[in-house]
């Protein structure tokens, strides 16, 4: 069994609040890891349609069984209960009393927001990350300094783009299943449970088409016009579906971080998919080989990184404060993360060979925002790890 991070922080929400919402995108393990982190608590799944009957009828009824705490999966499928959960909380007012679980995540927040706001925790357990999959801390979130990749070893053999086809779902790597036919059944599902059940789209087919255009701008600048003209919808509804793929925890956007450095800056987000063996399955790379050459890879390797980080602040309960900077004149960094005192900056590159190019956009973007070099790396897609000139050199074996 594979331990996930975010269990403590889990463990530690449950001493703060009454309540504490898990959620995350389909098979990301939810239900396999409060089973086993909870082992007090019962667990109730509200699929089961005798078990939603009765809550739906007798709400009160039904909750009450549950003194000595409950999971309560798929609580979205019942929003009788939200009401009376509250109730119920704010009468027992101790920790722990309830976790809330379901892979509707829209429906699941949207029932938090009008009955929970202020007696929830809520936390989002995404895919595996590369730190757990090798059962090995990973870098840590940079506060005061980034970490010394000199003092890191790492014995793993695993092969780059076989985790970047492969991906980071669970039952991928738990039962050795084939990448591409898992994950064909895993979007099909998406599809006609999730995207149909939301009813915010009419037509799934032009949905399909919608998804594939944007992984083959995953890493790119969000242009809503242009993707709403390439598929043949209006914009605004580009900005409806695009909510939808960030409340199934597919896709999320890299905001641009705003600083008066005396430059133009470009104001849009980037978009990223979290999972590159969904992205591609999208774009259609049926091996790892295939990767080689990919005209995608440099993006794809992108998207891998960009998400190994937001999966670290995610699990660590944390709001991901990940932006990426870019000017008018085209000079860009590719990854900004704010601390108390310094920007730490990142570099992200699939090459193997770290050369001078690499370092150009980080010396820029030192020089107008007079950080130190210290707090700049380059991150990249080979084995060698070393500090160059105070910049930090990272395998990407090391996040």
């Amino acid at each position: 069994m594979i331990t996930r991070e975010i269990g403590e922080s889990i463990l530690r929400a449950l001493k703060k609040y009454p309540v504490v919402s898990l959620t995350g995108p389909r098979q990301s393990g939810k239900t396999f890891l409060l089973t086993h982190l909870l082992k007090d608590y019962q667990y109730v799944l509200l699929e089961d349609p005798d078990t939603r009957r009765f809550a739906k009828e007798d709400p009160r009824g039904f909750l009450s069984q549950y003194q000595s705490g409950a999971i309560l999966d798929e609580v979205q499928r019942a929003p009788e209960l939200f009401s009376y959960l509250q109730g119920i909380v704010d009468k027992r007012r101790i920790p722990g009393q309830f976790v809330l679980s379901g892979s509707q995540n829209f429906l699941l927040l949207e029932n938090i927001s009008q009955s929970l706001a202020g007696r929830v925790a809520v936390l989002n357990l995404l895919p595996f990350s590369l730190a757990e999959i090798l059962e090995r801390p990973g870098l840590p979130i940079p506060q005061d300094r980034l970490a010394d990749p000199t003092g890191i070893t790492v014995l793993s053999k695993e092969d780059l783009f076989t985790t970047l086809h492969r991906g980071m779902f669970p039952p991928i790597l738990d039962r050795g299943l084939d990448p591409q036919d898992w994950l064909k059944n895993y979007y099909q599902t998406f599809l006609e449970r999730d995207v149909r059940l939301l009813s915010q789209v009419g037509d799934l087919d032009t949905f399909s088409r919608f998804v594939q255009l944007c992984a083959g701008r995953s890493g790119q600048i969000l242009d809503l016009v242009s993707l709403g003209n390439d598929c043949g919808i209006s914009h605004t509804t580009v900005r409806r579906w695009i909510s939808i793929l960030q409340a199934s925890f597919h896709v999320i956007q890299l905001q641009p971080y705003f600083e008066n450095f005396n430059k133009r800056l470009i104001k849009r987000p980037k978009i990223y998919f979290l999972d590159t063996g969904l992205l591609c399955y999208l774009l259609g790379i049926r091996s790892p080989q295939d990767l080689l050459y990919h005209s995608a890879r440099g993006a794809i390797f992108e998207s891998f990184v960009i998400s190994e980080f937001y999966k670290k602040f995610c699990h660590a309960g944390q709001i991901p404060r990940l932006y990426f900077w870019r000017d008018a004149s085209g000079h860009e960094v590719d990854l900004v993360i704010p601390a108390s005192k310094l920007l730490f900056s990142f570099e992200i590159k699939s090459g193997q060979t770290v050369v001078a190019d690499f370092f150009e956009g980080l010396k820029f973007f030192e020089k107008i925002s007079r950080q130190p070099p210290s707090g700049s790396a380059v991150i990249h897609g080979g084995d060698g790890s070393r500090i160059e000139n105070q910049r930090l050199v990272y395998s990407w074996r090391l996040l």
